[in-house]
């Protein structure tokens, strides 16, 4: 079968487009070259689809748009950080494993059929719940972040202030040093 063979080269690929775009900033030519070879890699995993048959062959397509679907959240994280596409790559791998599980179900019935959905439903309602519990944090923590810079700012501003008020027990060139150390001192000229 090349089955394994097909998927280890997929994940080459992605792996090093992934590696690729954490060394630098992407540009719009090198974001559109990545996405470009995603798409190929994705018509390349389905033809390899073609040599298997009935379920097997659903399942390689599911794991071929799972791969693709993935790795093109990934660029965008790697192109555009933000909360937001961290949320949707956690998405589309959630997706991506839940379609394919989905699928691998096909092979039993009954009951089992019944339990294998179930299964893959349970653990793809927990796989989106996390993703939503870490998009939570990173806002929080985006919002900590720049409630602390804030809080940072306002204390060296106040510090400042009090700095210039107690030049005022001085004078002349006493008073004049005594500001422009408190400004040297808290970054204003």
């Amino acid at each position: 079968m090349h089955r394994p063979r097909t998927i280890a080269l997929s994940a080459a690929v992605v792996l090093a487009l992934s590696a690729n775009v954490f060394a630098a900033p992407m540009s719009k030519d090198e974001y559109k070259s990545a996405k470009d070879a995603i798409s190929a890699q994705y018509k390349a995993d389905k033809v390899a689809c073609d040599a298997f048959k009935g379920n097997a062959k659903d399942i390689c397509v599911e794991e071929a748009k799972g791969r693709e679907k993935v790795a093109k959240a990934e660029l965008e994280v790697n192109y555009s950080p933000s909360t937001q596409h961290n949320y949707d790559l956690r998405l589309a791998k959630a997706d991506a494993a839940y379609e394919v599980a989905k699928e691998k179900c096909d092979d039993a019935s009954g009951n089992a059929k019944d339990v294998c959905i179930k299964e893959a439903k349970s653990r793809y309602v927990a796989a989106k719940a996390e993703a939503s519990v870490s998009e939570t944090q990173a806002e929080s923590h985006e919002k900590n972040a720049a409630a602390q810079k804030d809080a940072a700012m306002d204390k060296q501003e106040a510090a400042h202030v009090l700095a210039n008020e107690k030049c005022d027990a001085f004078a002349g060139n006493a008073k004049a040093n005594c500001i422009k150390d408190a400004n040297t001192k808290f970054g204003s000229n």
